[in-house]
């Protein structure tokens, strides 16, 4: 009597899909991998030979999209032949996060260059500042550094408001930083902030001092480098209009308790 032989694929439909956002660049990504070793294949790759931070949200993996290829996941990212996990299958790379509602976007996932991963949940209240400045790093769609007297909520609103001459549909971004600067402009007590030009940086904030009516200021067109951890002021955003999800940084003393791995490598990257 011939045996009856199990196709050699058949196990390889048991295996979690994950579906992920990359910020960094924008992408959404298939993968068999927890958040944790995704992120550790994105910064590292599977031979250990590149480093490189790495930003994604996790993605509700039911959610389904007439703009984005969502329908055939299942069959399009399946595990190799010799069984083992596919560890990323790119479905889209353009106008990803303006058609991924925000209801499907969870937790937001930071890799440091050596892979280790610290993950945030978003809380619903951003906080409250009196803070006169802001600095805001752009990750998606467009990466670009800018000053502004507008809160998170306020300055979300107005970039993603389609009757503003330049907008866009949705914005994922962080505040950074100011210091001293946040509050006064002419401040020579800046510390230690970490940015290049901080003499350029002083005269956007001037500029827009002196244009009460100019809310924004561009002061890099195109950030190039890694997030420098210790300068979040505050956490993440991702958002549209008036909705906004907001992403706490844990303090520096749970970063230290915690998360201490993580800290340490976040730091080591940057030389402390």
């Amino acid at each position: 009597m011939r045996k009856r032989l199990l196709h050699p694929l058949n196990h390889k439909a048991k295996m979690k899909n994950y579906l992920y956002l990359s910020l960094n660049p924008e992408a959404l990504i298939a993968s068999h991998l927890p958040p944790e070793e995704f992120g550790a294949y994105l910064a590292v790759g599977t031979q250990k030979l590149s480093r490189g931070q790495a930003l994604f949200f996790e993605i509700d993996p039911s959610f389904q999209s007439d703009f984005l290829p969502t329908k055939d996941i299942a069959t399009r990212n399946l595990a190799h032949r010799d069984g083992s996990p596919r560890r990323s299958t790119y479905l889209a790379i353009y106008r990803v996060l303006e058609h991924v509602p925000l209801t499907a976007i969870g937790k937001l996932h930071l890799a440091t260059h050596d892979g280790r991963v610290l993950s945030l949940a978003a809380a619903k209240t951003p906080p409250s500042g009196d803070r006169c400045f802001h600095l805001y790093q752009e990750f998606c769609p467009v990466c670009v550094r800018v000053v502004s007297t507008l809160d998170p909520a306020e300055f979300c609103a107005r970039l993603t408001d389609p009757t503003q001459p330049v907008s866009v549909p949705k914005i994922a971004f962080s505040e950074l930083t100011l210091g001293a600067l946040a509050t006064d402009l002419e401040s020579q007590a800046v510390g230690n902030l970490p940015y290049t030009g901080l003499p350029h940086l002083r005269d956007c904030l001037r500029e827009l001092n002196r244009k009460p009516g100019k809310p924004t200021k561009v002061a890099i067109r195109n950030v190039r480098d890694d997030v420098i951890y210790r300068t979040i002021e505050g956490g993440f955003y991702v958002g549209h209009g008036h909705n906004l999800q907001y992403y706490p940084m844990p303090s520096l003393s749970e970063l230290e308790a915690t998360h201490h791995e993580w800290w340490k490598s976040a730091q080591s990257a940057f030389g402390g």
